[in-house]
């Protein structure tokens, strides 16, 4: 399968070459992405997605990831992740109208960059895309009218008439219920398919479902923290209940920001905030798992980024997001769909992560 990369002009010669190496180890599964199926339902709702989605937290993003300026350079990039996902089959976006500058909501946030990558691909067939966003729980917004205003905010960034999945980014300090109103109302009004939540407890999420279930609307999913070395939905109650009530748990940070690629070393930590998390110590003792991880991926011709995702995949009920900042990332991360790690891979891995104590992540649990 051909991919076409219209900004490989501005690649670096080493960097054409990762990709080119990244496709040549993942070219039957492009194969299989687009003769298979590979999309499942968000909940009870009506709307499928592919089994893996891409996250888009880092595009616009001027601070959490280091993008200090957003030049034309990460906008090319950041472009080149957005046609390469769709080229290779995968056609979920999650974004959120907080994602993006330091003034959040600005010309340049993750929601307008999607709208312009969108409309440039125009001349392109985009009817299977499925893009999500998020509603700001913000302490001043109160009630279902401020759900509803901002998803026509977000409607206008994204230039579209709908989204097929609205969240909840986070539990409001002054309580829930008018904000899931606000979903069911914008399921009415035919601005969404599919409504969720993020961040959510088990408790939160129940009696989210059950309000909604009271007007005849499904939850369709829960958005959390979730990788193989930050499990607290497994410990929480969350997965169980996602799993319980039919409700698909989507995974952000499912690489643990990069930590689980192996890219990062003791002598070689990430920087800025991440590197206050994932610190040098930390590092040293992911090691054993990270070197397993490596070992399991060259059994399967794979690499470790793909080896994490899929055993995410293998926990079932599970859509990670993986955030792809440039066509190299967006061609790997398809290389997790259309094989599975053995059951006996699955529990290893998870024994070894379990020395690794989860450093990240917001505290659902207490929520």
């Amino acid at each position: 399968m051909a991919l076409v990369v219209s900004s490989a002009t501005f690649l670096s010669l080493s960097q054409q070459k990762r990709i080119q190496r990244i496709r040549a180890i993942a070219s039957e599964d492009f194969a299989t992405v687009k003769s298979e199926e590979e999309k499942l339902k968000l909940g009870g709702s009506d709307l499928k997605v592919t089994k893996l989605g891409i996250g888009a937290w880092s595009w616009g993003d001027t601070s959490y990831w280091n993008n200090f300026q957003w030049d034309d350079r990460k906008l090319k990039s950041a472009k080149a992740a957005f046609n390469t996902s769709i080229d290779c089959g995968i056609t979920f976006f999650d974004t959120a109208e907080v994602y993006g500058s330091r003034a959040s909501f600005g010309a340049v946030n993750s929601e307008t960059l999607i709208g312009r990558f969108i409309k440039e691909r125009q001349q392109k067939n985009t009817a299977e895309l499925a893009i999500a966003t998020k509603f700001a729980a913000l302490p001043w917004r109160l009630g279902r009218g401020s759900v509803i205003a901002a998803l026509k905010d977000s409607l206008s960034r994204l230039d579209l008439s709908s989204v097929e999945l609205y969240q909840l980014h986070w539990p409001g300090i002054w309580g829930n219920k008018g904000y899931i109103d606000g979903l069911g109302d914008a399921v009415d009004m035919g601005l969404v398919k599919a409504v969720g939540v993020s961040n959510y407890s088990a408790k939160r999420l129940r009696d989210a479902y059950d309000q909604l279930k009271k007007r005849g609307i499904p939850l369709a999913s829960n958005q959390v923290n979730y990788s193989l070395i930050y499990r607290v939905p497994e410990e929480n109650g969350v997965k169980a209940a996602c799993d319980e009530l039919g409700v698909t748990l989507i995974a952000y940070s499912p690489i643990a920001q990069g930590v689980l690629t192996g890219k990062y070393m003791p002598e070689n930590p990430p920087s800025g905030p991440r590197g206050r998390i994932y610190t040098p110590e930390f590092l040293t003792k992911m090691q054993p798992l990270l070197s397993r991880i490596k070992e399991i991926g060259q059994n399967y011709s794979k690499t470790a980024t793909q080896v994490v995702l899929n055993w995410l995949i293998a926990q079932e009920n599970v859509v990670p997001i993986p955030g792809a900042k440039d066509a190299e990332q967006a061609q790997e991360f398809v290389g997790a769909l259309g094989w599975r790690l053995t059951d006996q891979e699955i529990a290893e891995l998870r024994s070894l992560a379990t020395e690794v104590k989860p450093v990240i992540g917001f505290p659902v649990e207490k929520l």
